[in-house]
């Protein structure tokens, strides 16, 4: 089965003695296929219910490929199995220094106490991420001051060097680990080093302003959720929810007890598909329009293939119906001629097996300019939650474990026309206690 993340070899098996094939749609259902046959080229291919063999088939290329089903291990190039991280905290003069404590952001957070060595390791930690290595308290802090690790080997190894700081300051008082750390938490990666520079200076030129400073550090965060790359990103993934699964209901204390229409994007499934498409990524950098469509359309043909969209959109739908219920969950933002273009990417076929069609369809009604509208102060709350607490709306320290605190926030969005300097925002939440212990505790 094809695996979001995982790199792969592209092979069609066809049964013995098979000739090559070239042109038109080929399908194989239901069958064990085995010990080659001629190159395989143009057209369409889907496979259903296969078991493929090892010892069969011939590469497969310029063609739409579909699978259904299939237990395909011969496709998967070997990669790293779960590797870790193993490294060691030392002083200016390289002495290994003990109790320090380190944190590992990725997929998960995890927490390190060097030993008596000033050794720490972070182990299962899977292979093909995004992670970042910072100080977990502000009593040291670390040269570099972070460092990210992707493609991990079995064993990765890092060393920082630890001095402590004269006073418990956040490590967020820096403007250095500050723009830092807006790259992490909204475009997944290490920032590339113009455009560190660039935010730095532009917060450094306040001098010692610190009314200035404030101002300039609530913009600079701003900006990278209006960023082109966070906005093909991580809104391109919310909106692609949104489409594929409509909105779920939350609750809300807000004016009284009422429900209220929530995203349906959890945590994990935003930070997991945000860093998929973003693998690699640097806007302005040499060939990233590009690398960005390349990764978009992978990631969309991966997620119509996912069990969740398979069960909710069965392949035995009509164009019609697949399109009407995709234009439904985006709020029926689809104009007459859009919805029949949309039906028009399944070819005139009765049925909605094609990959490559439902992939299209998905994303061309995520990227509709009213579904844009429409969803974009909804899109920009959650972002502050998912970027600068690293949770979901609704989980805890949330006091009443419901929508609330999001409701009361896109309220106030709503109120001041999707303006978040008047609705004070990003401010709020980068001087929230919450956001704050992030990095002190």
């Amino acid at each position: 089965m094809i695996r979001s993340g995982k790199a792969f070899l592209v092979t069609l098996l066809i049964a013995t003695g098979a000739p090559a094939q070239s042109g038109g749609n080929f399908t194989i259902t239901q069958s064990t296929v085995a010990n080659g046959g001629g190159p395989v080229a143009g057209g369409s291919f889907t496979v259903q219910g296969t078991t493929g063999q090892p010892a069969a088939g011939t590469q497969m290329n310029n063609s739409p490929y579909s699978e259904f089903g299939g237990f395909w291990t011969e496709f998967v190039t070997p990669t790293a199995a779960a590797g870790s991280i193993v490294g060691q905290v030392v002083d200016a003069d390289g002495n290994p220094l003990e109790g320090v404590a380190v944190r590992l952001a990725g997929t998960q957070t995890r927490l390190a106490m060097t030993d008596a060595r000033g050794t720490f390791s972070f182990s299962n930690v899977e292979a093909n991420g995004f992670y970042v290595v910072t100080p977990a308290r502000p009593n040291f802090n670390f040269a570099p001051t972070q460092r990210s690790f992707t493609q991990l080997g079995a064993e990765t190894e890092a060393v920082f060097t630890a001095r402590a700081a004269s006073n418990l300051v956040n490590p967020l008082a820096d403007t250095d680990y500050f723009v830092r750390q807006q790259y992490v938490d909204f475009l997944n990666r290490e920032p590339d080093e113009s455009g560190l520079a660039f935010w730095i200076n532009n917060i450094a030129s306040c001098g010692s302003d610190q009314g200035c400073v404030t101002t300039k550090r609530v913009d600079t965060s701003a900006a990278f959720f209006l960023s082109i790359e966070f906005a093909q990103t991580g809104y391109l993934v919310e909106r692609f929810y949104k489409v594929a699964y409509g909105d779920a209901i939350g609750n809300s204390t807000i004016g009284g007890p009422h429900q209220l229409a929530v995203p349906v994007i959890r945590f994990n499934e935003f930070l997991q598909d945000t860093q998929r498409i973003g693998r690699g990524v640097v806007v302005l950098a040499s060939g990233w329009q590009q690398l960005l469509q390349s990764n978009t359309q992978a990631f969309a043909g991966e997620f119509v293939q996912r069990p969740g969209f398979v069960n909710a959109f069965p392949i035995s739908m009509t164009p019609a119906e697949f399109v009407d219920r995709l234009n439904q969950n985006a709020g029926s933002v689809l104009s007459a001629t859009e919805r029949d273009a949309a039906i028009g990417l399944f070819g005139g076929a009765a049925d909605t097996k094609s990959i490559s069609a439902r992939a299209l369809a998905v994303r061309q009604i995520s990227d509709n300019p009213q579904l844009l509208k429409a969803e974009l102060n909804r899109a920009f709350v959650l972002a502050e939650y998912f970027g600068y607490l690293r949770r979901n709306p609704n989980d805890r320290p949330e006091p009443t474990l419901d929508y609330s605190g999001y409701d009361f926030w896109l309220t106030k969005l709503n109120q001041f026309g999707g303006n978040y300097g008047n609705a004070e925002m990003v401010n709020a939440f980068l001087s929230s206690i919450e956001y704050q212990r992030r990095f002190t505790l």
